[in-house]
């Protein structure tokens, strides 16, 4: 059975490409897929098979709603933020699916505070740390986000919620694009499914000529992520540190960096996007502050990671590699000394691959498998994974 899915994408950095894998997928099978997103993505969802509606400008629960009034979708897929796409969906009746492209982004009991970059507690004293941080950054959250989110809420005719988290958990399902194998073990609340990372590169990064650089010294590349311009000066001191090792290094610095911003010895090359999966093919390891789009791909290709984290995924990404002993991970102001150093201690520990490559056979597998259509794709062979529609679509309150 065909359906028609209305896909809500808060767009930028790492969750573009997984998120629009997730499209490109329902298209490949044959479903009607219209992602509503801002006019600057319209290259990227057309490569994808899928319709763009752009977001208007007056919010996304109103752009929402519109879409649902018109078209009426099956269902609804939102990006994890995008809070007014879930509203305006539950104010519809329409079963909304939430979409998680990293570890699970919500406190959980058992797990560190999500931010904290904190590891996994072992005893007492670090169970009563979580607890105390844990509150108090829950409850900034909803000092910051529950007051507008419970006004919107209203405008759709929708009661109160406790805690802003409460909205997501109302979603159908979770969909978390990553593997378990990565996380922290936990009591996932219901409707959590790890479904497997989508390791799709972006069509900027996939496009772009790439030629292997000559020579027989490792190749290390360097990832510090797509959409933030304030790394220059870490990629730089990478390439310092590159600079003064037999190796061949490869930085890219996607679309908010100017490759020309980086000053490079002869041994490394500075491109604005390479076919990552095609790199690692040839590569020895990772450097990267922490995404997870560029951890699963590593990972995925046995290769053990050097991590510079820069904000708090990249922390909380850092803190799991260290649990599985996959990496190593140094402050994002490390010295090109101790980032050079940090690197030949990778390229010689044969415990640092074991580990990736552990890893790297639960996440290929959870990436070939078919877990993300089965919770998608209501059949005949899977019933009920999705719902029908909860009630009758109903007028706009405004």
């Amino acid at each position: 059975m065909k359906n028609s899915y209305l896909v809500a994408l808060t767009g930028g950095g790492g969750t573009v490409p997984p998120e629009l894998g997730v499209v490109r997928r329902l298209v490949e099978r044959g479903h009607r897929v219209t992602v509503l997103a801002e006019e600057s993505m319209a290259a990227e969802v057309a490569a994808t098979g899928a319709r763009l509606r752009a977001r208007a400008g007056v919010g996304f629960a109103a752009d929402t709603a519109d879409e649902i009034d018109s078209a009426a979708p099956d269902f609804v897929l939102t990006s994890g933020h995008a809070f007014g796409a879930m509203v305006a969906a539950q104010s519809r009746g329409i079963p909304f699916v939430v979409l998680m492209p990293g570890i699970y982004p919500l406190p959980v009991e058992g797990t560190p505070p999500p931010g904290s970059g904190f590891g996994r507690a072992l005893g007492s004293l670090s169970r009563t740390r979580d607890s105390v941080v844990g509150s108090l950054v829950q409850r900034r959250w909803d000092q910051e986000l529950l007051p507008k989110l419970n006004d919107l809420r209203a405008g759709f005719g929708l009661e109160r919620l406790a805690h802003y988290r409460d909205q997501v958990q109302l979603a159908h399902r979770q969909l978390v694009l990553s593997s378990a194998a990565f996380d922290f073990p936990a009591q996932w609340p219901d409707g959590v499914r790890f479904t497997g990372p989508v390791l799709d590169d972006p069509p900027w990064a996939r496009d772009s000529e790439w030629a292997v650089p000559e020579g027989g010294d490792p190749l290390v590349l360097v990832s510090l992520s797509s959409a933030f311009g304030h790394r220059t000066d870490t990629l730089r001191r990478v390439a310092d540190a590159l600079g003064r090792l037999p190796v061949r290094g490869v930085i890219t610095t996607g679309p908010a960096v100017e490759p020309a911003d980086i000053s490079a010895p002869a041994n490394v090359s500075v491109l604005r996007g390479a076919p990552h999966r095609q790199v690692m093919r040839h590569a020895a390891l990772v450097v990267t502050h922490g995404g997870h789009a560029t951890l699963m791909k590593g990972f995925a290709a046995d290769l053990p990671a050097l991590v510079l984290p820069h904000d708090r995924e990249g922390a909380d990404n850092a803190a799991r590699v260290r649990a599985h002993s996959a990496g190593i991970v140094l402050p994002r102001t490390a010295s090109p000394h101790r980032i050079a150093r940090a690197v030949q201690r990778l390229l010689r520990s044969p415990a640092h691959y074991r580990a990736a490559a552990h890893l790297g056979r639960a996440i290929r597998d959870d990436a070939a498998g078919d877990q993300l259509l089965r919770e998608l794709e209501p059949t005949g062979d899977h019933p009920g994974v999705l719902p029908e529609r909860i009630f009758p679509v109903r007028e706009f309150e405004s």
